[in-house]
């Protein structure tokens, strides 16, 4: 309970006074101890709502200092690219008008990253010029495999959220991708230039427009991505991309699927087939990943595609074409120990010229830094007694981590005509088949950022 000093008796009025004097004597400082008192005692600092340490309101008046540099550094950068013509003053203006914040949100929602490819290959006897698989080296030399540049902002989170990747190769390789800018043979190739959309569907359906990469395959074009350095035969006759629209879909944990239209059956920019005379090229695939009831089967993916169109050409008898797909990768059990398969059916319509190319992975991780991969393919193309070209072929990759953001690895392939017809290998101007064995040993330098 409270009691004023009005309400005691006049006795205890004054013994109480008396008490309050001593206490505020002896809490009097003199000139000196506040001094040292006010160092540290709360002061309000300009441009804070609270009270705080003097010290902090000199580093407050730093960290100020550091961002008016800071800003006046942008402004000669911007000015100085407006004056080169490369932006307007009136986009100047606006930006100035705008918080600097709003251009380092949209800037940090973009990924830079990419890889640069460099190889050297050795072939015992006279090197072949042409090769059975895409991106072929001439033997006995130093090269550049190619530059991939890619920049991209994965989808946001929301119902419509968007994004975008863009995806270019430079170099050799390029002119083999199918795509090329400007003359074909160059070697720029737009490998992936699409919109990214959400469509809240279901568990959301993800729409790209634009160029994408084909939904069928066991390998990628990018070769660090791959087990083994050259590729396969199946990937030699798959194709790399596409123009046009393709939806996927994660319908739930084990079941992803997706389906497409493109302008045609190969990768050439903004080209239709048949003149473009409404041949469109139609594409889907699906895969199953196994679940962990399955017990060390469990991550196991099986994967089937199909991709049927006419390849981008004005002439009204090129045949259609259809290569349909059925992979998989089978976990052992075994740590250390991956499985792989792959089938691809090339049919060519009214023509004996299909293709099958059936191929078996193995890799094993040896230790912490290195992995031995293992293909084995066999392939034949035609049909008929006598006629069908069949061929074997194995590849050991070496795969030997030694430095930091970098592929290192070493490979060997051996390529042999089970016809005896001398096509493993094809050497001479002009190219003619010389040998039913093909030898070779590459090794690769690629570092990845």
């Amino acid at each position: 309970m409270l009691i004023c000093a009005s309400q005691l008796p006049g006795e205890h009025l004054a013994i109480a006074r008396q008490k309050v004097r001593k206490k505020v004597k002896n809490t009097i400082v003199t000139n000196r101890s506040f001094a040292r008192l006010a160092r540290n005692a709360p002061s309000l600092v300009c441009g804070q709502t609270v009270f705080c340490p003097l010290a902090n309101a000199k580093k407050q008046t730093v960290n100020n200092s550091q961002e008016e540099l800071t800003h006046m550094k942008v402004n000669q950068w911007t000015m100085g690219l407006a004056a080169a013509g490369v932006i307007s003053f009136g986009a100047v203006a606006q930006a100035e008008e705008k918080p600097s914040h709003q251009v380092l949100t949209a800037v940090s929602s973009t990924a830079l990253s990419g890889f640069v490819s460099t190889s050297v290959g050795w072939e015992p006897g006279r090197a072949a010029v042409t090769k059975r698989y895409s991106y072929g080296k001439a033997g006995d030399q130093f090269n550049l495999d190619v530059v991939d540049i890619k920049l991209s902002s994965a989808l946001a989170e929301g119902e419509w959220a968007s994004g975008y990747n863009v995806e270019l190769w430079l170099g050799p390789d390029a002119a083999g991708y199918g795509n090329q800018i400007a003359a074909a043979g160059s070697g720029i190739a737009i490998k992936n230039a699409n919109v990214s959309l959400n469509i809240p569907v279901g568990n959301g359906i993800q729409a790209k427009f634009g160029i994408f990469d084909t939904c069928v395959g066991y390998e990628t074009a990018n070769s660090i991505d791959n087990p083994n350095i050259t590729r396969s035969r199946g990937y030699t006759i798959e194709p790399t991309s596409h123009t046009g629209l393709v939806l996927s879909d994660k319908a739930s944990d084990a079941l992803s699927m997706m389906a497409g239209v493109a302008n045609s059956y190969d990768a050439v920019l903004n080209a239709g087939a048949r003149g473009g005379k409404s041949q469109q090229t139609y594409l889907a695939s699906a895969s199953l990943t196994a679940p962990d009831s399955l017990g060390f089967l469990k991550g196991a993916v099986l994967t089937a595609g199909v991709v049927d169109g006419f390849v981008s050409t004005t002439a009204a008898t090129v045949p259609d074409q259809t290569l349909i797909y059925v992979g998989a990768t089978i976990p052992t059990g075994i740590d250390k120990l991956t499985l792989g398969a792959s089938w691809d059916h090339l049919n060519i319509d009214k023509s004996s010229a299909d293709i099958d190319a059936l191929a078996a992975y193995v890799s094993i991780k040896t230790c912490e830094k290195s992995t031995v991969n293992v293909r084995v393919e066999y392939d034949v193309a035609g049909t008929g007694v006598g006629n069908a070209a069949e061929f074997l072929a194995t590849t050991a990759t070496l795969d030997y981590k030694l430095w930091a953001n970098v592929v290192s690895r070493l490979e060997y392939r051996w390529d042999h005509d089970l016809n005896a017809r001398k096509g493993a290998a094809t050497t001479g101007t002009p190219a003619v088949a010389s040998r039913n064995n093909g030898h070779s040993l590459i090794a690769q330098i690629a570092y990845k950022f």
